[in-house]
């Protein structure tokens, strides 16, 4: 017998090396109810099965309104509440250096931001009155448009909170839903029905979803929220909703709807990709119910910030998903069908343009959404002068008004100039968004909405010798925090806010700049530069030259973000 001393070095190196087999990787369960998993994993799904958000509204009503803010449950304060369109609003005094949930009980407010529901941003005269009325009598005069078609009020206390819902509620709106882990408002072009560019009008299958489905226990409870995007053309970021229908004209079938699933922005932002079916208007409640039911039976509860529908659509891809739509929920197969057209042009009904009725539409454009009851009163009055009963709000917080005859525009233009709404706005006015930021968010480390006011107006003045020279919008929109309600990644110069070194070792106010982003063309995020940060004092400087830069650079009939591609990062600082 050899020993393994004797052993030939050629033969040492011929035997196989022992490996240990690993075990495979034990995934942890993702709270899917579809799977078994009913058992909540976190306190926010605690707290959605000790009681149906929905429920507070008669606690509200019965407890908190009559016995005052401190007699509220803190369950009901943090969450539940958000259910019926309310959040605590930030306290006042308290800047970046705070913003986190440690100082949670420093930053809460006795006041509520309020969230009108306005599903397709659809009012008349006399809603927009009664919104304008609650302003002026509950809320400090504050009303801000947002990019949700969503009115939101501040400084609200929870002892008038019943007989705002009653106002309401007199005139066919409400706050039902507006926030929480549910589906959130149906975004719906400014322009359905009479824009003479839709394929087809969806009003009927958004109201049928409201009436079916918004404040029902069996939606209520999804694992976060759920945003929806429904129009017969490209003005609703379809791109960035958990669920899209978009007009499309089927070779065979006609007009109908092309479905989009999984967008969303935040911290991890995904574009919404296309299912590949055609759904005709009278099937889109039905399937926007099976796209809702599989979030909720589906979705991930564990962690949060991975509970949104984009996660589980990533993670399955878009076959299956399809699969699962038409098998497990539908129970038949839905039509194959075409992409939309990419549009030629950005569509956000500024302006004035004609409509299918041969009337006008009239856009006006506050700055950053911000409005107040005593303006939208105006604005009602406007209106009715110009016979008009038909006022939109548009998911890039702007406002129009419908229906207007010819020998009545240059007064109604007229109208609303004088309070502060211009028709023809400046490029700056017309393409910048912005948060409600440290004003009112918790979340939030800058200002942007009230920063806003006074960034227009310096730009317009800084830049009056270049704006000639731009035939493409430039968009800017300025976030206080990473979640991005302003959707900062997809704009041409983003602003994502953040506490900032000021070069003196001091932490101050600013934001990470995003470059380059689009929806509708080349649809993409925002490119960001390494260590590219400017203070909220820099943010006009960094604008002014940024442009400049591309006003010099550029190729003719080239877009912002097109440029940004290949420009020279120094350009870009």
């Amino acid at each position: 017998m050899t020993s393994t001393t004797d052993a030939s070095p050629a033969a040492a190196q011929a035997a196989p090396a022992r490996t240990r087999t690993a075990k495979p990787a034990r995934r942890r369960a993702e709270g899917q109810w579809a799977l078994g998993y009913r058992e909540p994993l976190n306190a926010n799904e605690q707290a959605k099965k000790d009681d149906n958000p929905l429920n507070v509204r008669a606690r509200i009503e019965n407890i908190y309104s009559k016995q005052g803010f401190d007699s509220i449950d803190k369950g009901d304060l943090r969450g539940r509440m958000r259910w019926w369109g309310l959040y605590t609003q930030r306290e006042q005094g308290y800047d970046g250096t705070f913003t986190g949930d440690e100082n949670i009980d420093l930053l809460e407010a006795r006041y509520f931001m309020m969230r009108v529901r306005c599903d397709a941003g659809a009012l008349n005269v006399e809603q927009l009155r009664t919104i304008a009325g609650i302003s002026t009598e509950f809320a400090r005069d504050t009303a801000d448009l947002s990019d949700r078609e969503n009115v939101q009020y501040h400084w609200i206390e929870v002892e008038n909170v019943p007989e705002i819902w009653k106002r309401l509620e007199g005139v066919g709106l409400k706050t039902t839903e507006a926030c929480g882990d549910c589906p959130r408002v149906v975004l719906g072009s400014p322009l359905a029905g009479e824009s003479l560019s839709e394929v087809l009008d969806p009003t009927p299958a958004i109201d049928e979803i409201v009436r079916r489905y918004i404040g029902k226990p069996e939606y209520s409870n999804l694992p976060r929220k759920f945003k929806t995007a429904i129009s017969g053309q490209q003005d609703v970021v379809h791109e960035i909703n958990d669920v899209a229908f978009v007009g499309v004209n089927h070779p065979e079938h006609g007009p109908g709807l092309d479905l989009w699933v999984g967008g969303g922005l935040s911290t991890n932002p995904m574009l919404a990709q296309r299912v590949g079916v055609w759904v005709p208007l009278d099937e889109v409640p039905d399937v926007w119910e099976a796209v809702v039911s599989i979030f909720r039976d589906y979705g991930y509860r564990r962690l949060r910030n991975k509970a949104r529908l984009k996660f589980l659509v990533k993670d399955w891809g878009i076959e299956r998903f399809r699969e699962v739509l038409e098998t497990e929920y539908l129970k038949r197969k839905l039509i194959d069908g075409p992409a939309p057209e990419k549009p030629t042009r950005p569509i956000d009904h500024v302006g004035v343009q004609k409509t299918r009725n041969g009337l006008n539409a009239v856009g006006v454009a506050p700055i950053a959404g911000r409005v107040s009851g005593t303006i939208l009163a105006k604005v009602a009055d406007a209106a009715e002068r110009a016979g008009s009963d038909k006022i939109r709000f548009t998911p890039y917080q702007k406002l129009i008004i419908l229906d207007v005859a010819d020998d009545k525009l240059e007064q109604l233009i007229a109208d609303l100039d004088e309070v502060g709404l211009p028709a023809r706005p400046s490029h700056w006015r017309k393409n910048l968004m912005a948060c409600s930021g440290i004003e009112f968010c918790k979340l939030s480390f800058a200002e942007t909405r009230k920063r806003s006011q006074v960034l227009v107006p310096e730009l317009e003045q800084r830049l009056a010798d270049i704006n000639a020279q731009l035939d493409v919008p430039i968009t800017i929109n300025i976030n206080g925090c990473p979640n991005s309600c302003a959707r900062s990644q997809v704009a041409d110069i983003g602003f994502k806010g953040m506490l900032v070194d000021d070069g003196d070792g001091n932490q101050v106010e600013g934001f990470q700049v995003h470059l380059g982003g689009s929806l509708g063309f080349d649809s993409a995020f925002g490119r960001k530069l390494r260590q590219h940060k400017v203070t909220s004092a820099e943010l006009g400087d960094y604008i002014d030259r940024v442009v400049r830069h591309f006003v010099k650079h550029r190729n003719e009939g080239e877009r912002f973000a097109e440029w940004v591609v290949r420009a020279d990062e120094g350009d870009l600082r």
